[in-house]
């Protein structure tokens, strides 16, 4: 029995050591790096392990469970945005940066085991039932998450359009878990929304970096020109670019939005790893920012956009490639970042596509802002902090720093400016200037671009202030 073991060991060795080099030489196929030697003891261990579950676990495993399972655990235990991909989950992904897919319409993360809710999108099921950045998620339907890998997750989440899904969730300003009962729909994101503000001001928010974001930036500006026209304005006086809970998206989408605003050629975004491919400068030129566009779209950008005063809204939930955009206007003093820290997610994931119509997502760089600055577990911090509300509050933030195992912020290329201290209202024995009680309660949930959006409001107020200098 035991030589037999021993066989089957063997023939369990050799199949990891043949999965391994096949991984390695998919990942690494037109590199002439050489393969770093196997580590055979290693292998041995997880072959010996694997036997042990082939001959002694309580069911039958099927082989290709044991790998996938083993590929995932590999890649989830590195950081927290590496992941094994199976066929269904690359397709979605695939369908996802075209910003269309079936779903509740929320970015989340894995805390603890749990799904942890990053942010919301706009106008989704998600968003209009209340979940906000920082809620676990605990169970779905009848499923406990714990146990489940980020991927299972996100399957169970979608699923066709009209159907629906029981979410258990835990807020920490709440005494317990609560239910809410989501209808899933085929979310279509609109990555891109504007409108003209009083006095001649233009508001254009990004929600998401997808394929068509850069290009729907610049229609986007060149409508707001026209309504700015239409009402007889004497041209965009100034611009309010709203980043707040984008969760990230596209790089090349991150550099196309940042060239609407920026000259020609300039550094936007570099980044930084172990391999040659990893180390590069993104600059805003056709090169860096087009992807599947014949003509450059940039040729119908208005001529006042990469002129006119410009304050640059975040908070927590503006993550990644909203990172990049905020971080590069800011070193080139194009605008004034405004509003709270952002989430700190400053690394690169490349899409390993596999032989099974599946593929890996690996973290491969981290990204640097134009001046040097490491974005990762570190966010972007606004020129002038201004909190969700008037007394000086926000609602609690999960950040990148606050997950397991995140990848920690190279050291820096450049000196990172101090933090600015936030602009509160005084207080005094819970009182505000004003004398009345201070409120103390969680905020309720942000409506962007209304009238109770303080964030925006205070942006306006300093696009007004400089016009007023100008004169």
């Amino acid at each position: 029995m035991s030589s037999k073991l021993k066989q089957v060991g063997l023939v369990v060795s050799g199949l990891i050591a043949g999965i391994f080099i096949s991984l390695n030489f998919s990942a690494s196929a037109g590199k002439d790096a050489a393969m770093s030697a196997l580590p055979i003891e290693e292998l041995r261990s997880f072959a010996d392990v694997y036997n042990a579950i082939k001959q002694g676990y309580v069911e039958p495993v099927e082989d290709k469970k044991l790998i996938t399972h083993a590929i995932s655990g590999m890649l989830a235990n590195l950081d927290p945005h590496s992941a094994y991909l199976d066929a269904d989950s690359f397709k979605d992904l695939q369908v996802s940066t075209q910003g269309e897919f079936g779903g509740l319409g929320i970015e989340v993360g894995m805390e603890d085991g749990f799904v942890k809710v990053v942010a919301p999108i706009d106008d989704t099921p998600a968003q209009r039932a209340g979940l906000k950045s920082g809620d676990l998620i605990i169970k779905l339907d009848d499923t406990l998450v714990k146990g489940l890998t980020l991927n299972e997750a996100v399957k169970k989440m979608r699923g066709k359009p009209k159907t629906q899904i029981k979410l258990t969730v835990v807020r920490k300003s709440e005494p317990k878990p609560f239910e809410v009962t989501l209808t899933r729909e085929k979310i279509k994101v609109a990555s891109v929304k504007s409108k003209l503000l009083e006095g001649g001001l233009g508001y254009l928010r990004v929600t998401q970096f997808q394929e068509e974001t850069a290009p729907d930036v610049v229609k986007h500006l060149e409508k707001l020109a026209k309504e700015d026209k239409d009402a007889k304005g004497e041209g965009i006086k100034g611009l309010v670019l709203d980043l707040r809970n984008d969760p990230g998206g596209l790089l090349n989408g991150a550099v196309g939005v940042s060239a609407a605003f920026l000259p020609p050629k300039t550094l936007v975004t570099s980044t930084d790893g172990r391999t040659e491919d990893a180390k590069r400068r993104y600059l805003a030129s056709p090169e860096d920012y087009q992807r599947g566009h014949r003509d450059d779209f940039m040729k119908n950008l208005p001529a006042w956009a990469r002129t006119t005063p410009m304050v640059v809204l975040v908070n927590a939930g503006s993550a990644s490639a909203s990172e990049i955009v905020a971080g590069a206007l800011q070193d080139h003093k194009r605008a004034v970042v405004m509003g709270t820290q952002t989430f700190g997610k400053g690394s690169v994931q490349t899409v390993l596509p596999l032989s099974n119509n599946a593929a890996i997502k690996l973290t491969t760089a981290r990204y640097f802002t134009p001046s040097g600055r490491s974005i990762q577990a570190k966010g972007i911090t606004p020129d002038i902090v201004v909190e969700e509300s008037a007394n000086g509050s926000s609602r609690e933030r999960l950040r990148e720093a606050d997950l397991e195992r995140h990848l920690g912020g190279e050291k820096e290329k450049a000196a990172e400016p101090a933090a600015p201290k936030p602009q509160t209202k005084s207080k005094k024995d819970g009182k505000d200037s004003k004398g009345d009680e201070a409120d103390e309660s969680p905020p309720a949930p942000l409506e962007f671009a209304s009238k109770k959006d303080y964030q925006l409001s205070q942006a306006v107020n300093l696009l007004k202030a400089w016009q007023i200098i100008k004169r």
